[in-house]
């Protein structure tokens, strides 16, 4: 639930909106302070009297906000039409916090107020996500619970219900299957306008989101005004976000797409400035908030390092709550990686998973993410194909990615770009369901067994010398806490695999099978330890997973 609080300059009022769509009820001000949960986003509104002769979007204008405990956190407001300022404050702690407008307006400055904050109600929130204070290669969220990122590309979710003046429900049919299946991240564009590949000819409107008629500028994207912003495309966006945020949903937001044939602003002018700051104090509020620069930011030609650069300072210096930034350009993130919060990289080789540990260990001091890994699961309306296109094996290229220490993402054809089937399970549909639900697998299993807790092992040239940190096994591909738990996945072309790890305490260990494509745990139970072990998954020629115990 997002609050809204209304100022009216002069008379202060209070409206609570319990959502967009319902009934607004207004209350004195003076009667009580606002109040709203932690980690959730309030709106404060000033409304001011009359229209100011400088540019409404160019007005410095914001809020300190201080903790009982003298926490401060200084927020950039932004302006909503209709002679509206809004500051979107999002609590990082409970308990009593007053604040005090600044703006170079007078009739802006110097206002102040409390908000009472009070313990959060909703299970899916748990502040933003952050690198773990323990382990920088590791995501936790702001409450301290472990992050296992699973991330969802649907770049064109902006545009599902933006016609929609009443609701979203075609955007809440999308995350309901996001969220069901074990995704917690959805990666996207704050505005796309087409792409340049071939389409399937037979795509039902519905379903078909390019080329929409309007921009994230006035005007729409063939002739856009870039002296102003289009504040309705932002209020829908609020929308999307916040239901993200209501459904635990990380948003990993792109702010550019240079391969999406939008007509931006030219780079470092007054109206680029102007729409990247916006995005950023607007969104800033949000919890569920991650930064990205632009999607494959260095290619196309339309900008360099110094420019992305120039952006992420951009970032740093409006967004109060220190959101986490990346690059979606491995070629940037290699060249500049102190300049970004976790690595980004796309690798389509068939090698992935060493190439992935290659990664991993290189970067030893931030989380590294495969954002695209160049399997693009088919749908039954042709797209974006990409090299690997079978479920069962784009699959594999995640399990591939994480059991090398890195995050990863999941495409499928039919949603990741201009074509989306918001509704893929419906039955009324036909066609061959997306295989989403062997996801939900992979974010169970790494919730059984924290992730956080676990590292993968770089493995020598040789199983010559056997016993070693840097020899678990014969073959897979392991993880390991270091102690008492070690994981394996094991490729279907393997017969067995024979492990190599200490001597447990007691002389046995525990084994367990589970089998990515059903969620399935088989247990084969205890045994004496020997070095050497050999173990074979009780599904032939199927991948499997390995989960050994230290007893």
């Amino acid at each position: 639930m997002k609050n809204k609080i209304n100022y009216f300059l002069g008379v202060l009022f209070l409206t609570i909106c319990f959502s967009s769509l319902q009934a607004q009820t207004r209350q004195d001000f003076s009667v009580k302070p606002l109040e709203t949960k932690l980690y959730t986003p309030i709106d404060i509104v000033f409304k001011a009297k009359k229209s100011f002769s400088e540019n409404a979007f160019d007005i410095e204008f914001g809020a300190v906000f201080t903790s009982k405990d003298n926490q401060r956190l200084k927020v950039q407001g932004f302006y909503n039409a209709d002679n509206e300022y809004v500051i979107r404050f999002s609590p990082t702690q409970i308990g009593t916090w007053t604040f005090q407008t600044y703006s170079t307006q007078n009739q802006l400055s110097g206002l102040s107020g409390t908000v009472l904050v009070t313990e959060k109600s909703n299970p899916d929130i748990h502040g933003a996500v952050e690198v773990s204070p323990t382990s920088n290669r590791k995501f936790t969220y702001q409450d301290g619970k472990s992050y296992f990122a699973l991330a969802f590309e649907c770049d064109w979710l902006f545009a599902l219900d933006y016609a929609n003046k009443t609701g979203i429900p075609k955007t809440e049919q999308m995350v309901a299957e996001i969220k069901k299946n074990g995704f917690n991240q959805v990666v996207m564009n704050v505005y796309a306008y087409d792409v340049g590949w071939k389409l399937a000819p037979d795509v039902p409107t519905e379903y078909e989101f390019k080329r929409p008629n309007y921009s994230v500028f006035m005007g729409d994207n063939k002739t856009p005004k870039y002296e102003e912003l289009n504040l309705d495309f932002f209020k829908h966006f609020d929308r999307v976000i916040n239901h993200l945020h209501e459904q635990g949903i990380v948003a990993h937001v792109m702010i550019y797409v240079w391969n999406k044939q939008v007509n931006w602003a030219k780079m470092y002018s007054k109206e680029d400035n102007r729409y990247f700051d916006y995005v950023v104090k607007r969104y800033q509020g949000y919890p569920n908030i991650v930064w990205d620069v632009s999607k494959e930011a260095l290619d196309y030609g339309r900008c360099d390092i110094p420019y992305i650069n120039e952006r992420i300072a951009r970032i740093r210096q409006n967004d109060a709550y220190k959101h986490l930034v990346t690059v979606h350009d491995y070629e940037y993130c290699s060249r500049e990686p102190d300049k970004i919060d976790f690595i980004s990289i796309q690798n389509w080789r068939s090698d992935l998973s060493s190439l992935s540990l290659a990664a991993f260990n290189r970067h030893s001091n931030k989380p590294v993410m495969n954002i695209e890994h160049g399997g693009y699961e088919e749908g039954t309306y042709l797209s974006f194909e990409g090299n690997y296109v079978k479920p069962e094996a784009c699959l594999v290229r995640n399990y591939e990615c994480v059991f090398s220490g890195v995050y990863s993402s999941y495409y499928w054809q039919d949603a990741a770009w201009n074509i989306v089937i918001y509704d893929p399970m419906n039955p009324k549909h036909t066609f061959q369901k997306p295989r989403f639900d062997y996801y939900k697998h992979l974010q169970n299993l790494f919730t059984k067994y924290d992730f956080n807790s676990l590292f993968p092992s770089t493995p020598k040239l040789t199983t010559n010398g056997r016993l070693g940190e840097d020899n678990l096994a014969s073959s897979g591909y392991p993880l390991t806490n270091g102690k008492d738990l070690y994981l394996y996945f094991v490729p279907a072309a393997n017969h067995k695999l024979d492990v190599v790890i200490p001597k447990s305490p007691s002389g046995e260990i525990q084994a367990t099978w589970f089998n990515p494509f059903t969620g399935e745990y088989k247990e084969e139970g205890k045994s004496a330890w020997w070095l050497w072990k050999p173990y074979k998954s009780p599904w032939k020629n199927t991948h499997s997973v390995l989960i050994l115990k230290m007893l």
